[in-house]
């Protein structure tokens, strides 16, 4: 006998009501709580509870436990399971509910439910005994038998099963350490049993019937096992026959079997996909990596596929039979022919496009170089600009004109590194990248890729596509580019790369180094009118079924819809605006002809012989009706101003130039953004106080330093310009404050090319003189009142120009950049070159800024 004293559950035990499975002592299950009692259950006591006893819980089977708390608890089963939880997992989707691990102690007796609400609690009785069997001589002999009879059709089951599995072989030195009391629970939650059996077992309180009632369950599971060995054996059989017939023989199924007539045409599939690798024209390496791939040499008579000795489940299968069928259809050695002929093409790119006179010559040059060398590699270019200049339609017209194929890569958003390089192919879903995906698409090795957006590129914990995109745009290194998903180098060097961006500041200085850049500037006013007329509306007029028979729509109305109704430096907002008068139109021109259709119909009515009753009749109707007729008016229709306004509503954009300037220290600046060049109005106020300066308008600090900047050289010159505050010190700041304001005020704003204007701008309003309202200036001051020169001159000047502007300051320096703005423009506009400040305020006031002098104040001693 043990001197170890059995352990005891306690007498009162909360009860976990559940109808899923049956909890027999020994063994573990997971089961979920989401009724109204159980949820009480966890809560109160699982969660809340600090004690071992706490843990300890009564699991009734074959129960439901009621939705509501307002329901009666159902008739319980007898008997239960004392369980110890051991893991409590809870979670508010769908619904609140939780999870709970629990293994069985013993069984217990109800003996009668002390409450109910809000959770069932029972006072109970313990059936088993825990860590105390009855070992005595009587139940020893009389159990011996049946205990032997179980423990032989145990170990007959175990060894049944795959011993190399850990649970498998844990299971069979279970048998061997465990009481022989136990096992039949263990081995009963263990094979395959149907919940009623189960409870069966659960309700045996008798050792000598839980082992009646459970050997059959084993000799049941033993029998199951054999005769599925027996079949598996019989399987194996005949897919050895099948392999061995299937050299000699092609076909080998029964005719009529649809499972052989599918591994037929797979067997065929990859049949084929060998001829092709044979037959392909990759490189060596890849060809031996293909192979290796597909196959394995045995002997020299009998090769054996490794996707044919594959299952077709298997994920790998799939996964390799991509990679063959990609590598074999990549264009590795296959291209298209140039069409070099200068003329033609130089014909076709200015069919296509309007200006452009950069990008054109890139291109022919480009062209002229192939004629004299054929194995010029493809160049790397990124055309910057703003936004609805032409940069992609651009990079499809240079494909065009090469008699290349086109594909686009959108880079805009792009985070992850394996968008440009792949995925390795040990990940579960991996693909190549975009740039191998494209060569597949347009199946020739020397196309024309345009990577839009390329200053959009992101950066995440996925790595950097930047620093992806160094390979594949490095001309000396794009040779040899190896996607992570191909595992092997394919040649990028015949390719012609099109980088496009808005803007260089967000491009990494090492990805901006390998790309030849081309500034595509925004278009002036008479450029777009000619790209209105040549492009524009011809596609317009098509998109909604309008002839030039139907619509005029002259220069003059398409300058007002420039000036008026867009600002901006491409043609998109241009495009939609045409297309909302060519949609208005299309109205009239429908209800026209239904009205025509109506006019038609009642003729024929007329001619049957009802004329005059018609006549009286409809005769008010008629007269309205030929009113109506009067819309839409004779073709084609004409867009004037009346109708431009009706259409397009109000005029969105005034020349307010001459307004804002109507007083003292208000002047205007040309900035730079990446949508093109913008004029910017700069506002100045004094008043009384500390002698304080008060920026606004979401100024970076480079701009606030260029507004300190001005303060200190009007302050250091202001005796010299006779500059003084309201209370006639030559101190502007003496109990003065100035509010320097940069509209529009939720524009951020940043750079040195506003020095002058803010100079300009105080200056006005310490001298109480206008600014002129037709200037606008741009550059960098320093403190010794130089003029230092900025970028962006051409769409500074642009801007200036479609405001309507005539008079422009620039720096010196920048004298050399007025050559790329088009003649016409440099003839409406006045170009004053200023290197010092005294030149800026001299040609931003009429009559000039003049230094002023007292006579006898600068000689007197007093």
């Amino acid at each position: 006998m043990s001197s170890v004293s059995p352990i005891q559950i306690p007498s009162r035990l909360p009860l976990l009501l559940t109808n899923e499975g049956v909890l027999l002592p020994g063994s573990t299950i997971r089961t979920s709580v989401d009724s109204a009692r159980n949820l009480q259950l966890v809560r109160s006591r699982l969660l809340k509870g600090t004690t071992l006893q706490s843990t300890i819980l009564g699991v009734i089977p074959n129960t439901p436990d009621p939705a509501s708390d307002a329901q009666d608890l159902p008739p319980l089963h007898r008997i239960g399971t004392a369980a110890l939880a051991i893991q409590v997992v809870g979670s508010n989707w769908p619904k609140p509910h939780y999870t709970l691990l629990i293994t069985g102690l013993c069984r217990f007796q109800i003996i009668q439910v002390l409450k109910e609400k809000p959770y069932p609690v029972a006072e109970v009785e313990q059936l088993d005994r825990l860590e105390e069997f009855p070992n005595t001589c009587t139940t020893r002999e009389e159990l011996g038998e049946l205990s032997e009879q179980f423990y032989k059709y145990a170990v007959q089951l175990v060894e049944m099963l795959d011993m190399s599995v850990p649970a498998v072989a844990k299971l069979r030195r279970l048998l061997d350490s465990l009481p022989r009391e136990t096992l039949p629970d263990i081995l009963t939650s263990i094979i395959r049993t149907s919940n009623k059996e189960k409870l069966q077992i659960l309700d045996a309180v008798s050792l000598e019937e839980r082992f009646k009632m459970t050997i059959p369950l084993l000799v049941r599971q033993i029998e199951g096992l054999k005769l599925l060995q027996k079949t598996r054996k019989h399987k194996q059989d005949d897919d050895k026959r099948i392999i061995a017939i299937r050299p000699s023989r092609r076909i080998t199924h029964i005719p009529g079997s649809l499972e052989d007539e599918d591994e037929d045409e797979d067997h065929d599939d990859i049949i084929m996909l060998e001829k092709k690798i044979r037959t392909s024209s990759m490189p060596e390496q890849a060809h031996k990596i293909c192979v290796k791939e597909i196959k394995r040499k045995l002997n020299p008579d009998l090769l054996h596929s490794r996707l044919k000795k594959m299952p077709q489940s298997m994920p790998e299968y799939a996964l390799t039979r991509n990679y063959l069928e990609l590598m074999v259809e990549l264009p590795w050695n296959k291209s298209t022919t140039d069409r070099l002929d200068i003329r033609a093409a130089r014909i076709l790119l200015d069919n296509d496009h309007y200006a452009m006179e950069k990008l054109k010559k890139r291109v022919l040059e480009y062209l002229a170089v192939r004629q004299l060398k054929n194995n010029l590699k493809g160049p790397i270019l990124c055309f910057v600009g703003p936004p609805g200049v032409g940069k992609t339609s651009v990079g499809r017209s240079v494909a065009k004109t090469l008699g290349r194929e086109f594909h686009r890569i959108a880079l805009g958003g792009v985070c992850d590194q394996s968008d440009i390089r792949g995925h390795r192919r040990t990940y579960v879903g991996s693909m190549p990248g975009r740039i191998i995906n494209g060569l597949k698409t347009v199946g020739v090795n020397n196309p024309v890729f345009l990577l839009d957006e390329v200053d959009k590129l992101g950066k995440s914990l996925q790595g950097d596509p930047a620093a992806a995109l160094l390979e594949v745009l490095d001309p000396e290194q794009n040779h040899n580019f190896t996607d992570h998903y191909l595992n092997v180098a394919f040649d990028l060097s015949q390719v012609l790369f099109i980088a496009t961006a808005n803007t260089t500041a967000t491009i990494p200085p090492a990805l901006l180094d390998r790309m030849e850049i081309i500034q595509v500037p925004g278009y002036t006013q008479e450029e777009k009118i000619e790209i209105a007329h040549r492009h524009l509306i011809p596609k317009q007029l098509e998109q909604h079924g309008l002839t030039p028979q139907q619509i005029q729509i002259p220069q003059v109305t398409t300058l007002a819809i420039i000036t008026r109704y867009t600002r901006e430096a491409g043609v998109r907002s241009l495009d939609r605006k045409l297309g909302a008068i060519c949609r208005a139109v299309a109205v009239k021109v429908a209800e026209g002809q239904h009205k025509e259709a109506k006019l038609d119909h009642s003729d024929m009515t007329e001619g049957e012989g009802c004329r005059e009753h018609i006549l009286e009749d409809v005769k008010p109707e008629s007269i309205n009706d030929t009113a109506d007729l009067a819309l839409p008016p004779e073709m084609p229709i004409l867009i004037d101003f009346h109708a431009l306004k009706d259409i397009l509503g109000p005029p969105m954009y005034e020349m307010e130039v001459s307004q804002r300037l109507s007083q003292p220290g208000v002047a205007i600046g040309l900035v730079w953004t990446p949508l093109g060049g913008e004029i910017m109005f700069v506002e100045a106020s004094r008043m009384d106080g500390e002698g304080q300066l008060t920026l606004t308008g979401q100024l970076g600090d480079v701009m606030k330093e260029s507004a300190h900047l001005a303060i200190s050289w009007l302050r250091s010159n202001a005796k010299k310009y006779q500059l003084t505050n309201a209370f006639g010190s030559f101190d502007l700041l003496d109990n003065t404050d100035i509010h320097l304001h940069f509209p529009a005020g939720a524009v951020t704003k940043d750079g040195p090319s506003a020095g002058v204007t803010i100079v300009t701008c105080l200056a006005s309003l310490f001298s109480g003189r206008l600014v002129r309202s037709d200037v606008a200036m741009t550059g960098e001051i320093t403190l010794r009142g130089l003029v230092l020169p900025v970028g962006g001159i051409k769409d500074k000047v642009l801007a200036a120009h479609r405001a309507g502007l005539k008079r422009i300051i620039i720096p010196q320096r920048n004298e050399k950049d007025l050559e790329e703005i088009p003649g016409n423009v440099r003839q409406e506009l006045s170009f004053v070159t200023a290197s010092c400040l005294d030149e800026v305020l001299n040609a931003a006031f009429d009559g000039g800024f003049t230094v002023k002098t007292i006579p006898g104040l600068l000689n007197s001693k007093l």
